[in-house]
């Protein structure tokens, strides 16, 4: 029996991700999450968008 599963393709979700000097990596639903974590670690990192 076929599927229907609702066909169509999966929905792509963006993160936004906090790349901070020493290695570590935290990834947030909304830029504002990113950057007042980049502000609570002392303005250091970089914020780079990916898609999960």
């Amino acid at each position: 029996m076929p599927c229907n599963c609702g066909g169509g393709t999966p929905q792509t979700v963006l993160v936004y991700q906090l790349n901070l000097p020493d290695g570590t990596v935290y990834r947030y639903f909304t830029y504002q999450e990113a950057e007042a974590a980049k502000q609570r670690a002392g303005g250091i990192g970089t914020i780079t968008t990916t898609t999960q």
